[in-house]
């Protein structure tokens, strides 16, 4: 498995689980007329399915030829894995439990902020490779090349 493909299938399978819980909040805990806990899924859910297309985009950009950053690419989404199960995973666990872990949501809150700070600084230091719009170097061993 290459470096990009954990972060593609981590990203869908983190938006697979969004919207299922997103239709739970709103056909399951509808349906028990609690607003509260169709408030906070409804806004993990929200939380989830941004910072999965951001773990879906460090999986792109891993794959890009130029190097966007490497490092700091896949610092961003060990953030954005750990946000979503800090702050998504502490609103699913108080809009269904009566388990006190609000204290846990901040540092999920900070890690989404951390990730998408370390994905813009991925982005100034990366592309090393040959710039947008420029022609791109041969390669003599690509197939149907000749030599």
């Amino acid at each position: 498995m290459g470096p990009a493909r954990p972060w593609i299938v981590l990203g869908a399978t983190a938006a697979l689980l969004a919207v299922a819980m997103g239709a739970f909040a709103a056909h399951g805990l509808d349906a028990r007329g609690d607003a509260r806990a169709v408030s906070l899924v409804d806004k993990a859910a929200r939380y989830q399915m941004v910072h999965a297309v951001g773990l879906i985009l460090c999986g792109l950009l891993a794959r890009a030829p130029a190097d966007v950053g490497g490092r700091w690419v896949r610092a961003a989404g060990v953030a954005f894995g750990l946000g979503i199960v800090l702050f998504c995973g502490t609103l699913y666990t108080l809009a269904l439990s009566d388990w006190p872990v609000a204290m846990a949501a901040p540092f999920g809150g900070t890690a989404f902020m951390v990730g998408w700070g370390l994905l813009a600084v991925g982005a100034l230091r990366g592309g090393a490779g040959t710039a947008a719009g420029s022609a791109p170097t041969s390669d003599t061993n690509a197939p149907g090349s000749r030599r």
